[in-house]
């Protein structure tokens, strides 16, 4: 027999579940539950760029009906009493949220994803849901404008504190050797849907000549495209434009040397301070974690290089960009010892049955960054002093075997995806759940990513961003 129903609210608001109308076959019911819901993690999210709603069927042929009374507080569960008699049922469940009413049916007729769908015009209240037909758990997020999503946060919020998206060698979308290729979707469609993170390696062109800009995009010793060489500047014109577009939101970027050749770190700091990132209209390269509102229409520089010894000195000698040099090979958990970086990058899954042990090294750094408290400053510090100290916890989801097939980064990420978004969804800063105790702000960090928006799905995405909500609600002081 099925487990019971549990519903998860992961917003700031109270939702109440206040009618349940079945069409198909009949539940058994009992005081105040909910049966079967019938869709899997994929299919109950809206893409950023195709807002679609979940198709409603009118409750006419409702075959049998139940009012309830079911509130969930915000952050909380409740495990229902009634368990899912059947799959062969549509159920038409409406929500209510200080008297304005959402709709979902389960399942839906299509793949694709799906909010749910709001009873009145221009509604206060949005809403995504996620649910895991095995668990039988359903979880409430809040629908964020993917595009867009840090415009609701606080000038003053420290950029550590938030639940940030990002991807792994982020501009490797191109054909390309096996276990070369790591993304799906372009880095253009990976912002519009919600990416504030790129991890970005390059080989210097002409190491020799500081007069020539030339990076080259790699991923190890090999390109990232067989069909032709991709350049750093191509890519930094596609973030710059969308952040002309989007001049609420933030870029980070991670930047390390990587490929053949005789170039130095020294010379790749002197190329970008030069060429690319000079510029601090454009650029944040304090040697220091920023305030949201100081990298607003920023690229916020996050450097897994040596300094030459003259931007040692930039910024009153502190040094140049966010120090990250020192980073910890294939580690578990290591902080650099800057403390502004708190790494998992455990990479090594030389067999597939290593697989388990990544799930569980990126679970826990979730929870690590989960039980952070941000101290959220007065507007006026942000000309003074810096936000107090809380690392970047950078947590690769990321790991490959080149000789072995299914290892590759689109075999383990099809394993290491769906397991993040059901811990997310089930046990992330959730009392007593994967050892958590509520007890900080729910973030994630920054979640580093393979292969997310393979076939449109950005679920795991909106379940990240999804987790601001509790930072969000104590900046609004609720």
């Amino acid at each position: 027999m099925a487990s019971p129903l549990v519903i998860r609210n992961v917003t700031s608001k109270p939702i109440e579940l206040k009618r349940c109308e079945y069409h198909g076959m009949a539940p058994s019911l009992s005081r105040g539950g909910l049966t079967n819901i019938s869709h899997n993690v994929t299919s109950l999210f809206r893409s950023a760029t195709s807002p679609a709603e979940a198709p409603v069927s009118e409750p006419t042929n409702s075959f049998v009906h139940q009012d309830v009374s079911i509130r969930v507080e915000p952050f909380t569960s409740i495990q229902t009493d009634i368990r899912p008699q059947s799959t062969n049922e549509t159920i038409h469940l409406t929500f209510e949220t200080e008297g304005e009413q959402h709709v979902l049916d389960t399942p839906t007729p299509t793949s694709n994803s799906t909010v749910l769908k709001p009873l009145s015009e221009n509604p206060r209240f949005n809403y995504t849901a996620v649910h895991l037909l095995e668990q039988s758990h359903l979880t409430l997020y809040s629908s964020a404008n993917l595009q867009t999503w840090m415009r609701s946060l606080r000038d003053d919020t420290p950029l550590s504190a938030l639940s940030i998206p990002g991807t792994h060698n982020s501009p490797t979308c191109h054909k390309a050797l096996p276990s070369v290729r790591c993304q799906a979707t372009s880095p253009p469609e990976q912002l519009d849907n919600g990416v504030r993170f790129f991890d970005i390696r390059v080989q210097l062109e002409a190491p020799e000549d500081p007069t020539k800009d030339g990076l080259i995009l790699v991923h190890g010793v090999f390109p990232i495209s067989l069909t032709g060489t991709k350049y750093l500047r191509g890519l930094i014109d596609e973030v710059y434009a969308f952040l002309d577009r989007n001049p609420s939101e933030t870029v980070i970027m991670s930047l390390k040397r990587e490929g053949t050749g005789n170039g130095t770190d020294a010379q790749l700091s002197r190329i970008l301070k030069d060429h690319y990132a000079g510029d601090l209209s454009r650029w944040f390269t304090a040697p220091r974690i920023p305030y949201l509102g100081e990298a607003r229409g920023k690229i916020v520089l996050i450097r897994r290089f040596g300094l030459d010894d003259s931007l040692r000195q930039e910024w009153g000698g502190a040094g140049w960009g966010v120090d990250a040099e020192n980073w910890a090979d294939n580690t578990p958990n290591a902080t650099c010892p800057s403390g502004d970086v708190c790494v998992q990058d455990f990479y090594e899954v030389l067999e597939t049955v290593n697989i388990e042990k990544k799930i569980q090294y990126s679970q826990e750094h979730l929870e690590r960054a989960a039980k952070c408290v941000c101290a959220l400053p007065a507007p006026d510090q942000l000309a003074g002093e810096p936000p107090p100290k809380q690392p970047f916890y950078i947590n690769f989801l990321t790991a490959s075997n080149f000789w072995k097939v299914g290892c590759w980064p689109e075999k383990i990420a099809a394993q290491l995806n769906p397991a993040i978004i059901d811990f997310l969804c089930r046990k992330h800063n959730e009392p007593g759940a994967g050892g958590s105790d509520q007890s900080g702000d729910g973030s994630t960090g920054i979640v580093v990513c393979d292969w997310v928006g393979y076939k449109g799905n950005w679920d795991l995405v909106r379940c990240i961003v999804g987790m601001n909500a509790k930072l969000e609600m104590r900046e609004q002081g609720l």
